[in-house]
């Protein structure tokens, strides 16, 4: 079965909004991020396993709001207590997964083709995100995550680097046009590079 990409309908690449005699280290770069392997992982509420027993892929499960635990390959993110989305490059994880969960504590479902992805990346990435999210980013560091909304659409927000800013935006494929439209609306200020 072939996957066909959220946003290939809408995004370009090329250069756009205010971009002109601009320093290409300065304009954002906007990009989708492709063939990611993404779980919700679910702990019900009358398991009895513990989370620090549990390891994938050399990776905890942090029940801290706004945690990530990463390595090169995998992120798993903080959604809420006892929920986790896993998001990673590995696609043999499958196994592993279904291995470490046991459906008697665990609900996971596979969210990979549901979800539209949009990286930003350049020191002003926050400030896009400003724009259109009553987040106060100023408090957003590296490894953190939050969900919140950007113009009205549901988004969970993974901050991946902080110099420069790399930030991953997921949102419903189903708003994954919509999402993009308004964040390329407000990369037009900065200028941005859409690759």
């Amino acid at each position: 079965m072939m996957s066909i990409s959220a946003l290939q309908n809408v995004h370009e690449k090329g250069l756009f909004g205010d971009h002109e005699n601009k320093n290409d280290d300065s304009l954002i770069k906007v990009s989708e991020c492709k063939n990611l392997v993404i779980f919700q992982i679910v702990q019900y509420k009358n398991s009895s396993i513990l989370i620090k027993d549990i390891n994938i892929d050399g990776l905890n499960l942090k029940d801290e709001a706004l945690s990530i635990s990463c390595n090169n390959d995998t992120r798993v993110l903080w959604c809420g207590p006892k929920n986790w989305l896993l998001v990673s490059s590995k696609k043999e994880l499958l196994k592993s997964i279904y291995t470490s969960f046991k459906d008697s504590d665990f609900a996971i479902t596979d969210l990979s083709h549901s979800r539209a992805i949009i990286e930003l990346e350049g020191d002003n990435s926050k400030e896009i995100l400003k724009k259109g999210c009553p987040f106060n980013f100023n408090e957003l560091k590296k490894n953190n995550c939050v969900n919140s909304v950007f113009n009205g659409i549901t988004i969970t927000i993974d901050m991946i680097e902080d110099n420069p800013n790399k930030i991953r935006l997921f949102a419903l494929r189903s708003f994954g046009e919509s999402l993009h439209h308004s964040v390329t609306d407000a990369c037009l200020e900065f200028g941005y590079k859409a690759l």
